[in-house]
C-alpha cells in the first residue's frame, strides 16, 4: 500500500486518513479531528500528528469548532481532495489485484473472507475490552 501512494506524496496512514475524511465530508459537514479519529479507527493522538504532517503539506485545513472551542474541525483542501482522489483510483487497482484470486473486491469469495476478518476483528476487540 505504501509503495502505490507514495507517487502521491502519502503513506499508508495518511492516504487513510484523506480518504476517510474524504468520505466523511462527501455527505455532511466537516468532522472534528475526534469523529475522524473514530471513523478511522486509529488513536486521536496519531490523527493528530497525522494531521499536523497533511496540513502543512496543503492537504487539508483545520478550522475552530464554533460550538466547541476546544474542538477543531476538519476539511479538505483542493488539492489534498485532487490528490486523494487519484490515490484511490490507484488503490482501487491494488485491491482488485490483490483480490482478484478471490473474485475481486465485489466476488463471493472476497466478501465471505471480508466478513470472516471483520468477526475476527471484533472477537478480538471485544476481549480486549473485558481484559
Amino acid at each position: 500500500m505504501d509503495r502505490t501512494v507514495a507517487p502521491y506524496g502519502l503513506t499508508h496512514a495518511q492516504y487513510s486518513v484523506l480518504a476517510s475524511l474524504h468520505a466523511m465530508t462527501e455527505h455532511a459537514a466537516a468532522p472534528t479531528q475526534r469523529e475522524l479519529a473514530d471513523f478511522v479507527g486509529l488513536t486521536p493522538i496519531y490523527v493528530s500528528k497525522l494531521i499536523r504532517s497533511l496540513e502543512s503539506a496543503g492537504n487539508l485545513i483545520r478550522m475552530p469548532d464554533p460550538a466547541d472551542s476546544r474542538a477543531v474541525r476538519l476539511a479538505l483542501s483542493e488539492g489534498g481532495r485532487e490528490r486523494v482522489v487519484a490515490a484511490r483510483d490507484a488503490v482501487r487497482k491494488l485491491d482488485r489485484e490483490l483480490t482478484k484470486p478471490l473474485g475481486e473486491p465485489e466476488g463471493e469469495m472476497a466478501r465471505g473472507f471480508t466478513n470472516v476478518l471483520k468477526a475476527l476483528i471484533q472477537y478480538h476487540q471485544k476481549m480486549g475490552d473485558q481484559s
